[in-house]
């Protein structure tokens, strides 16, 4: 009988999706509000400090900010194997470069929850 291994791979991919999706859509959406209405003041009581902070105290906005900041994070490490291993032929390398990149997005997601967490 033949054994089959299991891959992680679907959940690398399924977060890189997940992470170009929220690069494609939400980022651009967040620049425009952060840094274009706030510095122009067409939302002038939108981007107060206490108004901010009260905002991100309710437990949808840190997801929201969660998501917003790890699932990029995912997406770049997925590129940046795949960029790397392709790039420069570094195909023996691969698990090593996989849990490098994979492992940083992990780390500075977490340390985004803790931040998250805190406040």
């Amino acid at each position: 009988m033949m054994s089959t291994r299991r891959s992680s791979e679907p959940l690398w991919w399924l977060l890189f999706a997940a992470g170009g999706t929220v690069a494609a859509f939400l980022l651009p959406v967040q620049i425009f509000l952060t840094g274009v209405i706030a510095p122009l003041g067409w939302a002038p009581d939108a981007f107060h400090y206490e108004r901010v902070v009260a905002l991100l105290r309710h437990p949808a906005s840190r997801l929201y900010v969660l998501a917003l900041i790890s699932l990029p994070l995912f997406h770049w490490a997925h590129r940046f194997r795949y960029g790397v291993i392709e790039g420069f032929q570094l195909h023996r390398a691969g698990r090593l470069l996989a849990a490098a990149c994979y492992g940083t997005a992990v780390v500075l997601t977490l340390v985004a929850a803790v931040v998250l967490a805190r406040l």
